[in-house]
């Protein structure tokens, strides 16, 4: 997939973007805020650069909202992302104009029952849709997802539907949340961090990434040019010469 570049060229455009939005704490206590209002920033950044990556043509992008190990946060902000969660849930209806999919992924269980339902609400509105297919990672973790994949394999190989020589990697990627859609061809990760934190960890094996010192809340969709461009540079061989 391609469109014109900055010098009239093609950009080639990856098939599915992944993001770690990360820096929100620290743009809040740079501005001496509260770190709830740079978790609402980091929101809004999120809806502006999923509406542009559907306006240029990108077919999934999957964000990492909340991780297994947020829940080690303190109480109060926890309450404060799973409110902000709740909120974009009960307008993700405006999203239907833009034609965008969206999926929520990980474990979504633990997740208080009005939430669930506004996700299972959301998520059918939206199955018609053509334009970009979103996933939102919820409570997710790239081990338990893993995990929670060879634990069905396990119930299959046990109920006798399933020979243990038949597992494969092809086996194994259809149990996992992104069953049936490509790979992340770029991962993008604001904030100066450099590590995968724990975030699509099968899936991750042949991405490119893309690292910078912005945090999220300042992410712009020049931002995000910036790294499809540097991702059309790259020379993708998957182990090949």
């Amino acid at each position: 997939m391609s469109k014109s570049g900055k010098g009239g060229g093609e950009l080639r455009l990856p098939q599915h973007i992944a993001i770690i939005m990360d820096g929100n704490g620290r743009w809040a206590k740079r501005r001496l805020l509260p770190r709830s209002a740079g978790h609402r920033s980091g929101a809004k950044t999120f809806q502006n650069i999923a509406r542009y990556a559907n306006q240029i043509g990108i077919r999934y992008m999957t964000v990492y909202a909340f991780s297994t190990e947020n829940w080690k946060r303190p109480q109060e902000e926890i309450d404060n992302l799973m409110n902000l969660l709740r909120d974009y849930l009960k307008d993700a209806k405006n999203f239907q104009a833009e034609n965008i999919q969206m999926q929520f992924i990980g474990d979504l269980t633990v997740l208080p029952a009005d939430m669930q339902a506004l996700i299972r609400r959301d998520e059918a509105l939206s199955a018609d849709a053509t334009g970009m297919h979103l996933n939102i990672a919820v409570n997710y973790g790239g081990r338990d997802e893993i995990v929670q994949a060879v634990r069905r394999l396990a119930a299959e190989v046990k109920a006798g539907a399933l020979e243990p020589s038949d597992i494969d990697q092809e086996t194994l990627s259809a149990r996992l949340y992104t069953a049936g859609q490509p790979d992340p061809d770029l991962i993008i990760r604001p904030s100066g961090e450099y590590r995968l934190s724990n975030y699509l960890i099968w899936q991750s094996a042949y991405a490119e990434f893309w690292f910078s010192d912005i945090l999220w809340p300042d992410f712009k969709p020049k931002h995000l040019m910036q790294a499809i461009e540097a991702f059309g540079g790259r020379d993708r061989r998957f182990g090949g010469v």
